[in-house]
Formats: structure tokens, sequence, C-alpha cells
């Protein structure tokens, strides 16, 4: 296909591919979808974005082909239909005591081995059917006018293999044709020979008298009797599958509910963000409105950064920054924002231990996770009650839903309200994402979900104890460390630091990304050299190091990560500081920062300026 024109091989989708494309190139909106090429007879998954300047009006297009998935889906929805049809046939069966024998046949050797009700039912001597019947003689009760049919059908599936159902007339041991249905299925071995072909029959004819059905049920279900074991295994085994579909629906409910919440949520933000992008274009605006519509833009992005972070929190893959730090006094810093928050209808106190209680967490996530838990308990009291939140040491942490009792010794911080309490089938699920009790537009149904993160990602959990009609108390367990070692605080310089000249190696793998960081750079007084991933960063490098004074650089990169280019920097340069940024990364989730300075993104010029200026005072 390299170099040719579209009209060459699919003239009949040129169309097509324009107005797809070109409503990317235009736009910037990025489309995504499965299309079948008639040309190559092939499913292709389809992703086209926009890169580069958006002047330039360029696309990227990636082409997976899924053809063999398609393939598979379609053959195992057609296998799905088949085995319904056969279960329901055997389930039927089974409810009228139709079924009247059983067979397997060997085809190597041509030997059909059947029990004694299907030996009984065609005259057949019961000991012959045990040793073995050639086709031929068991195709000799067939009526005439259906053995050509059956001979077709069963060359067919020996051909294909795979599930089998036939119906036919028998002559039976009392000399009478009667209408039956021949229900088995065809094995084949690697190399694709035929193997065995076992089944069962089950006879189709119109109702017999009462005496009759009343004998061969009796029979049927004297055969039955004998094969109980077996349908109980088969039965269990359907009930672990119904269980398995039934977790999986869950799941998907689950994931169904978050997407649909982060939808809402950012769908919300992005209004405000697009609403006045759209209003700053419009012309003879005054500089009081120009500012109000950026304030909302910039008020609005720090909105979305906290419902990114708080995602993240649940996720337990934010890169906290952890510190030792005395609970108490966090606690009591904290409780003036706490009674703001609550409302003068609500009394808010705390009790606090007579000595200092140390953890090591991310101070700024544990101030959060108690304002999260003080709106919930504000919310649940409709805005009057009582709200107590006590600290105290603990020597273990009790079992909490899954997971068994921890010992070990820990700081709890619970928070108890006068609410009206948590129903029993909704503790289970209040630390969802986006589940809530609220009306639509009363909550996000976040802040517990961060509440969980945190706590989970920083020791263990949060226990939550509640009867219906006498309020609820959360408490977090945090493991317990020795105290601060006494190291000061670096203090801060609040005015905005600039480059100075300084040469800053930037190293993103997103060229948008990218453009920004250097320009803002630019801005800020420094010169900046673009790198689009870690090899090249290193070539840079290797030109000429002593002309950088610091290297910036993107965590998640294909390749080399921006943990193992730091890494090799500091084996190589050991003078050159480093600093990174990610907005998400399982590694700095897992393992942390490995000492290297971290900016989160979504990230601020100022934030920025910042960490490069700390960096370069270590140097």
């Amino acid at each position: 296909m390299r170099g040719k024109w579209v009209t060459e091989f699919a003239p009949d989708l040129e169309q097509f591919w324009f107005e797809t494309y070109g409503h990317v190139a235009k736009t910037g909106e990025a489309t995504n979808f499965e299309n079948y090429a008639e040309a190559f007879q092939r499913w292709f998954d389809v992703r086209a974005v926009r890169v580069g300047d958006p002047a330039d009006r360029q696309i990227a297009i990636i082409f997976n082909d899924v053809t063999a998935r398609r393939e598979a889906e379609e053959r195992l929805r057609v296998s799905e239909s088949v085995a319904r049809q056969n279960v329901e046939r055997v389930k039927l069966a089974l409810e009228a005591g139709a079924i009247i024998g059983t067979w397997h046949w060997d085809l190597p050797s041509d030997q059909f081995t059947v029990d004694e009700a299907f030996a009984r039912a065609f005259g057949l001597d019961p000991a012959l059917g045990r040793s073995g019947i050639p086709l031929a003689q068991i195709t000799a009760t067939v009526h005439p006018d259906d053995q050509a049919g059956l001979t077709e059908a069963i060359n067919a599936v020996i051909a294909r293999s795979g599930s089998y159902a036939h119906q036919y007339r028998v002559r039976r041991s009392d000399g009478r044709y009667y209408w039956i249905e021949a229900n088995g299925r065809v094995d084949h071995a690697p190399d694709g020979t035929p193997l065995s072909f076992p089944g069962v029959l089950i006879d189709v004819e119109e109702r017999r008298s009462i005496a009759a059905e009343r004998d061969r049920a009796v029979a049927d279900l004297r055969a039955l009797a004998e094969t109980l074991e077996q349908r109980v295994a088969e039965r269990t085994a359907d009930l672990g599958q119904a269980e398995d579909a039934l977790r999986q629906s869950q799941k998907v409910e689950a994931i169904g509910q978050l997407t649909g919440g982060v939808a809402h949520d950012f769908n919300n933000l992005l209004t405000v963000i697009r609403g006045s992008i759209d209003l700053l274009r419009r012309p003879g605006l005054s500089d009081e409105r120009r500012q109000r519509y950026i304030d909302a833009i910039s008020d609005t992005a720090e909105r979305a950064t906290k419902l990114t972070n708080q995602l993240l929190a649940f996720a337990r893959r934010q890169s906290l920054k952890p510190e030792v730090f005395d609970v108490s006094e966090s606690v009591r810093t904290v409780s003036d924002m706490v009674r703001t928050l609550t409302g003068a209808r609500i009394k808010v106190s705390h009790r606090l231990p007579t000595e200092p209680c140390y953890i090591d967490a991310d101070r700024s996530q544990f101030d959060t996770a108690i304002v999260n838990m003080a709106v919930n308990a504000r919310d649940a009291m409709n805005g009057a009650g009582e709200l107590s939140i006590v600290v105290a040491a603990a020597s273990g942490m009790p079992a909490i839903r899954s997971h068994p009792a921890t010992p070990g010794e820990f700081v709890t911080v619970s928070l108890t309200d006068s609410g009206p309490g948590i129903p029993a089938d909704n503790i289970e699920r209040i630390f969802e994402p986006f589940f809530t009790t609220k009306g639509v537009g009363e909550g996000t149904g976040l802040g517990l979900s961060q509440v969980f993160g945190f706590t989970k990602q920083s020791g263990e959990g949060v226990v939550v104890t509640s009867d219906e009609g006498e309020g609820a108390t959360f408490t977090m367990f945090l493991p317990r460390v020795d105290g601060l070692d006494g190291g000061a605080a670096e203090e801060g310089d609040n005015s905005l630091p600039l480059g100075e000249g300084a040469c800053v190696l930037v190293v993103e793998d997103n060229a948008e990304v990218g453009m920004f960081a250097t320009e803002a750079l630019g801005e800020l007084g420094y010169h900046t050299v673009l790198a689009m991933d870690a090899s090249k960063a290193l070539a840079e490098l290797a030109t000429d190091a002593g002309r950088f004074d610091i290297v910036f650089s993107d965590v998640m990169m294909p390749g080399m990560s921006g943990i193992e280019l730091g890494q090799e920097i500091g084996r190589l340069y050991p003078k050159l500081p480093v600093v990174l940024t990610s907005g998400y990364s399982e590694v700095l989730a897992q393992s942390g920062t490995h000492g290297f300075e971290l900016v989160h993104k979504p990230y601020s010029i100022d934030t920025l300026s910042r960490a490069l200026k700390k960096v370069s005072r270590r140097r």
C-alpha cells in the first residue's frame, strides 16, 4: 500500500476517508472505529488523531488488524447459539423423559457401543452393543426414505466436526417406525482426523397413550437415576458458571458507574472551559470580563485536577509525598476548616492523646481525607448535629471486609456523627467511586473513595461501623512510626523564580506537552532543548552535557522510563540535577520517586519554575 493512492485499492471509500479524517484534521477531535475493508477482506480497528501544529492539519492514522478477533467472536456467537439450542433440547428431553438411548461411535474402527436402552429399543443384543456394532447394522433400521438424508448429515458433521442434530424414522423392536432425533458431537484429533462421535437418541413421536407414556417415563427415570452423580456435577458446574457471569456483570456495572461519573463531571468542567474560551474569542471584550473568563478557566482546571487526584487516590495510583508528622497536630489544625465546612449548626469536638502520634504519610492527602469524611458526615446529618474527631493509638487492626486482622502499632483517626446511620446494604458500597445516596447535583460520590484509596496506599484501611438511627463512625488505621528527626523544612521563596539563561533539557514523548513546557520555560528566561524520548536525551547529553543545567523529564515514556533515565544520568553525569513529572505512574505509585524532585501533571508555570529553582540551588 505504501506510495499508492487510496483510489488504487479502495475507490469506493475515498469520500469516506476524506470526510472522516478531514474532520479529525480540522477539529482535532480524535476518532476510533472498526471498519471492514472490502479490498483486503479484513477488519481493522482504526484510530486517527491530529498531530503537530493544528494549522498544518496533519493526522496520524493507526490501523490494527482485528480480523482474527472478529472472526473468533462470530464463531463464538454461532457456537453459543448452537449450544443454547442443544441445551434447550436436552432440557426438554430430560423434562419429558424422552431420551431412549445413548451411543459412542469410534470412527477409526467403525464400532458403535450402545447402552442397554438403545439395544432394547432396536432389538439388538445388549452384549453385542457393549462389544461393538458397525454403522451399517445400526442404520439398517432406518426408514428407506430417510437413509440418504441421514448419510449426508453424518458425512457433513464428520467433515467439519462439532455438534450434530438430525431427525429421521427408525424401526424399533415392535416392527413399527418412530420419529427420533439424534444429538451428538464429533471430535477430531489435532491433525484433523475424526476420532469419536458420542450422542443420545430422543423420541420425538406424538404423545402416546397414557399407559405407554408412563412405562417409558419409568424406564427413563431408572436410566437417569444411574447417572445422578454425573448430573449433579454438571449442575454444580452450571451454577459455578452462573456465579462467574454474575460477578462479571457486577464488575461491568461498577465500570459503567465509574466511567459514567467521570464523563458527567468532566463534561461539566469542559463546558465551563469551552464556553469561557468562546467568550474570550469575542471582539471588543473588556479587560475585566477577559480576566473573569481567564479566572473561570483556571478555577475549572483546578477542579479537574482535584477530580483526577481523587480518582488516582481511589485507584491507589497517586504519587504521594510522605512525611513524618504528628496526627494530633494535623487534626488540631484542620479542625478549624472542618468547623467552617460543617456550619454553625453542627457541634465539632475532638479528643486528642497527650503524647504525639506520628505517621509517615502525605499530609495534604491526610487532611483531605479528614475533610471528606467531615463533609460526608455533615450531609448525612442534614447540616445539624454533632461530629466528634478522636485520635488514639491502637495495637492491631481488626478484620476489614475480606482482609484478616493485622497486628502492629497503629494510629487511629475516628469521625463519629449523630446522623441517621448507614443502611446495612449500603455499607459495602459506600467506597465505590461515584456511588452516592444524595440527589443529582448534590455530590460527586468521590470523597469516601479518596479516603479509601489514601488509607490503603498509606497504610492499612478504613473501618466503618453504623447502626441505623444511631449515626456512623469512620476510622482510619495508619501505621505508627517513630518521631521526627528534627530536620527543619526549607524556607520557600514566594517570588516567581526566573531562568536567568539556564539551559533545560526537556524530555517528553507527547509533542504538545513538550511544546508547552519549552514555551513556558522560555517565558521564564530558560533556554530549552526538546528530546522526544530517553535515547534522544542521552544522545544530546553525549554531544555536549556541559551546556545543560537541568533535565526535566516525563516518567511514563516508551522504552526507558523517566526514572530509569534519571538513574542513568546520575551514573554518567552525577552533578546534573533531574526533575520528573507525571500525571499517573504505576512505577511512582509502587516504589516512589527514587529521590528525584517530582512535579505533578497538570502543573502550572509557577510550580514548574519553583521545582527547577529548588534543584538548581542544590547543584
